[in-house]
């Protein structure tokens, strides 16, 4: 539970304990209301995909995880697919969507966008394909994608000619401040890192325009070290090493910084971008 203001502040055990037995279910992070307060970006995404979805009869929406995101969309065209790829958060999204007639397929990830190279990414001229969609050819006309990994060139495939895509990425290096908190030295940068230039040559090279992109930074402040290491602890990518009782006399150090009024502040870059297949 959120810390009530005016009540006892609960010691280090108490907080390190509450974020190990608080479960992480689909890709829910409501349990980090209260405990954090985030700058937001300078775009909204979500009022993004809205705009396009009113003049769209359709939209896939790619990597939807637990449905959270898309159940709560202000406006749904008639026809809305989602997929998942992580298999725990397919009956989630199911229970979720379904009700509103959001049907969920379940499909193989696509690799991560680095290690796809610059290019579009592979076709199916090779044969079977990771991170192929199974929808036919020029299918879609609005395709959204957040903070999931994809092959451009099946983005392009599946969108009708006039079509859009519609993508929020977090950036590298994403990590660097969590390694800071943590007295860790930041793993090194890999060769081609995800940023959004890497995005824009993938997305071109399958053959879409690029029409509105930028990149920021989103600005996390946790108030409690429970709520760091909750966060940590339901995105194990980004510490691969991490579990609480390792950096227990870490989160001691950081809980007396928060006692003396320092919040803890992690910058998380992003880029988003709008692409659409000429007609």
């Amino acid at each position: 539970m959120p810390i009530e203001s005016g009540s006892t502040e609960p010691d280090l055990d108490h907080l390190l304990a509450e974020a190990e037995s608080q479960p992480f279910v689909g890709w829910d992070f409501s349990w980090l209301a209260g405990r954090t307060r985030v700058r937001p970006l300078p775009w909204d995404f979500e009022a993004e995909v809205v705009a396009e979805a009113r003049r769209s009869p359709d939209l896939l929406d790619l990597g939807t995880g637990g449905g959270e995101r898309l159940s709560r969309l202000a406006v749904r065209p008639a026809r809305t697919v989602a997929t998942e790829a992580w298999p725990p958060n397919v009956p989630i999204a199911a229970r979720r969507l379904k009700p509103l007639g959001i049907p969920v397929v379940q499909v193989d990830g696509a690799p991560d966008n680095v290690e796809q190279g610059p290019g579009p990414g592979p076709s199916h001229a090779g044969g079977a394909l990771r991170g192929s969609l199974p929808f036919r050819s020029a299918s879609s006309r609005l395709v959204t994608n957040r903070h999931e990994s994809f092959v451009a060139s099946e983005v392009a495939r599946i969108l009708v000619p006039g079509g859009h895509f519609l993508t929020q990425q977090i950036a590298f290096p994403w990590a660097d401040d969590l390694y800071r908190l943590l007295g860790q030295p930041s793993p090194p940068a890999p060769p081609r890192p995800w940023e959004l230039s890497l995005a824009v040559a993938q997305v071109t090279a399958a053959g879409l325009t690029i029409v509105a992109s930028a990149e920021a930074d989103e600005i996390w402040a946790f108030h409690d070290v429970g709520a760091l290491a909750w966060y940590l602890k339901v995105v194990p990518w980004a510490i691969p090493d991490f579990t609480v009782e390792r950096y227990r006399p870490r989160f001691a150090e950081l809980h007396g910084r928060i006692q003396a009024g320092e919040p803890l502040v992690v910058r998380i870059p992003h880029f988003w971008l709008a692409a659409r297949k000429p007609a």
